[in-house]
């Protein structure tokens, strides 16, 4: 609704469903029928949206041996930071920091990792709030953010811009729309590819448009969605998923 400026009212008057049964969704009721009027308006697809309402699917629990998610909390959510690390030189890269950074710098001091880089997939408060901790604990990193999103002491990592860190490779794609800068890395050289994707998609769902929703489906779909179905997705928020879960359960997608 907010990607297409579709407001209550005008949703109502598009689909028959009445203002106050739109009111009582939104506020996590339940209503099949509804849904099912709703979900073509919004260009969304009905069996998975279905699916999500019913909360029949949750993505399958992952945990890849050369990456570590840490939590933390931002008001009414959690964010996500991670970590992905070379074993054999004990090479170390960081995307994104979240709002306590205590968990990810003692797994760096336990594991005995060098920090080679900071990668940001955009510059929003909750991705960022650590930086200033992170940036004097591990001076020598070089810190990488999307030209759009500069922030001071960091350096400009844009699409195509590639990295190495031992048998490990990373590339980065611009995922413009949620914010200016956003930034997928996708990671190569495990045992299946890695996306930190940042709040450009979730499991399920996809980042707010802010910027453009329009912009921010597009990039999606031709950035992401077109990776190996094995690709696992590391999201801002929420749990790993994949690409081909994504297919199948992602509402915002009716295409697959």
């Amino acid at each position: 609704m907010r990607g297409l400026k579709i407001g209550k009212s005008t949703l109502s008057n598009l689909s028959g469903v009445s203002r106050e049964s739109i009111e009582f969704i939104l506020d996590g009721g339940f209503s099949e029928m509804c849904l099912i009027k709703l979900a073509p308006i919004l260009r969304l697809d009905v069996q998975k949206l279905l699916i999500s309402a019913k909360k029949e699917w949750m993505p399958k629990k992952r945990e890849p041996s050369n990456l570590k998610k840490f939590e933390s909390v931002f008001g009414s959510m959690t964010v996500n930071s991670y970590i992905v690390f070379e074993k054999t030189q004990r090479i170390a890269w960081i995307f994104d920091t979240g709002t306590n950074c205590d968990s990810l710098v003692s797994f760096i001091k336990e594991e005995e990792l060098k920090v080679e880089s900071i990668f940001l997939t955009h510059a929003h408060r909750d991705h960022i709030f650590c930086l200033g901790e992170l940036r004097a604990l591990f001076e020598q990193s070089d810190i990488y953010v999307h030209p759009a999103e500069l922030l001071k002491n960091t350096k400009d990592f844009n699409e195509g811009d590639e990295r190495s860190l031992g048998s490990l490779s990373l590339e980065a794609f611009h995922t413009y729309g949620h914010s200016p800068g956003g930034l997928t890395f996708l990671i190569k050289g495990l045992e299946t590819p890695l996306a930190i994707v940042g709040d450009a998609l979730f499991a399920g769902s996809m980042g707010g448009g802010m910027i453009s929703y329009k912009d921010a489906l597009r990039t999606n779909r031709e950035k992401i969605m077109t990776l190996p179905n094995e690709t696992v997705l590391c999201p801002g928020h929420g749990p790993m998923t994949t690409v081909g879960e994504e297919k199948k359960f992602n509402p915002f997608f009716p295409e697959f």
